[in-house]
C-alpha cells in the first residue's frame, strides 16, 4: 500500500498539500489489513479477523480481504470500499509511524508515492509554519492508533500464554475452483472451554474475552468473502 515513506518536515514539504480521499484505490492490492483488538467489536461484522504470524513468528490478527496476494474484493474498481467499517490501519492513509533511529520514539511519516499528494487539498502546514489542523488530526490519529497496536500485541501474548491459537483450517469453492485458506491461525475453542477456571480468570482479567469471542463470530464472514469473489468470476461464455 505504501510506495515510499518519508519524515515529514516543514522544510521538505512546507507546500504540500493533501488532497481530500475520495477513494481506497491504493487499497485495492490489500488482502490483509491488520485489525487491533479494540476494533474486533465493529469489524467482525464485515471482515473475518484472522491471526498470522510476522518476521519474529508473533501472532497478529487481521482482517481477511482477499484469498490471494493482489486481491481486495472489498474495493471495486472505482475505488469503492463496500463496508460500513474500514479498518484504521487504511483509514490512516497516507500517514504512519516509523521508528526514528536509535531511539525509542517514533516519526510522523508520509508516503511520498500517494497520488493524494498535490498542489491541491488541505495543506500540511499553515502561513506560519505551524502543522495544520488536518496533520494534528492525523498525529492524534497515529497516537491512538499505536496504543491500539501495544494493547493489541498484549492480547496476543495472552492468546499465546494460553496456547490458544491453532491453524485454521478451511476448505472454500472460490470461481477457480476449491482452494485451503492457509497461514491463518484462529482461536481453538476445544482449547478455550478447557481452560481451568483460574486461567479463563485471567482472560477475563486481561480483557481479551471480548476481542475472543468476536474474532470467533467474524469467522462466519468467510462465507460472504467467498460470495464476492464467486460473484466477480467472468460470466462462462454460451458454446452457441
Amino acid at each position: 500500500m505504501f510506495k515510499q515513506l518519508a519524515p515529514i518536515s516543514l522544510e521538505a514539504y512546507k507546500d504540500t498539500r493533501i488532497a481530500t480521499q475520495s477513494n481506497y484505490i491504493f487499497a485495492k492490492d490489500v488482502h490483509l489489513a491488520a485489525v487491533m483488538a479494540a476494533e474486533f467489536v465493529r469489524a467482525a461484522t464485515y471482515y473475518p479477523i484472522v491471526f498470522i504470524e510476522d518476521e519474529q513468528a508473533k501472532f497478529k490478527p487481521v482482517a481477511l480481504l482477499g484469498f490471494q496476494p493482489g486481491q481486495n474484493l472489498l474495493v471495486d474498481d472505482a475505488g469503492h470500499w463496500d463496508a460500513a467499517y474500514i479498518p484504521a490501519i487504511i483509514r490512516r492513509y497516507p500517514f504512519a509511524l516509523a521508528p526514528k533511529p536509535d531511539s525509542e520514539d517514533f516519526a510522523v511519516c508520509l508516503d511520498v508515492g500517494s497520488d493524494l499528494l498535490g498542489d491541491q487539498g488541505n495543506p500540511l502546514f499553515n502561513e506560519e509554519g505551524a502543522p495544520s489542523e488536518m496533520l494534528e488530526r492525523a498525529k492524534q490519529f497515529l497516537g491512538e492508533l499505536n496504543s491500539m497496536e501495544v494493547a493489541t500485541k498484549g492480547f496476543c501474548e495472552v492468546l499465546t500464554q494460553h496456547n490458544l491459537l491453532t491453524p485454521l483450517n478451511v476448505r472454500v469453492q472460490l470461481s477457480a475452483g476449491v482452494r485451503d485458506v492457509a497461514g491463518c491461525y484462529a482461536v481453538n475453542q476445544d482449547r478455550l472451554n478447557k481452560l481451568a477456571d483460574e486461567d479463563f480468570l485471567a482472560l477475563r482479567k486481561a480483557n481479551a474475552l471480548g476481542p475472543i469471542f468476536h474474532h470467533l463470530a467474524s469467522l462466519q464472514q468467510i462465507e460472504g468473502l467467498v460470495k464476492r469473489e464467486q460473484s466477480l468470476a467472468p460470466a462462462p461464455q454460451s458454446t452457441h
